[in-house]
């Protein structure tokens, strides 16, 4: 029997896998306002932000700032990486569900 692969740790928080597991949900090309991933998930904005931060500087999500009208606005969307990385996690989460 081999070792089961590793869980990345930067997915592996709770709050990071709640954002990779929504952002999962969207079509590749597709992103979502941080108000509206904010209240999706039911995290404060400063919550959302750190983890985000974190999710950022892995490559795994690719945040936007810019203006509708007058309004600043920042959209989310999950990168390839980003989402090459869930693939993988959710396939070592299902390995160590297969060992039990």
């Amino acid at each position: 029997m081999t070792a089961p692969r590793e869980l990345d740790p930067v997915i592996h928080a709770q709050a990071r896998l709640k954002v990779i597991a929504t952002l999962n949900t969207l079509g590749e090309t597709n992103q979502i306002t941080f108000p509206g991933l904010r209240e999706l998930l039911g995290m404060t904005a400063g919550n959302l932000s750190v983890h985000l931060g974190k999710l950022e500087e892995a490559g795994y999500v690719e945040i936007v700032k810019t203006h509708r009208g007058r309004t600043p606005t920042t959209y989310v969307a999950l990168t390839r990486q980003g989402r090459r990385a869930f693939e993988d996690y959710t396939a070592a989460i299902r390995e160590l569900l297969d060992l039990g």
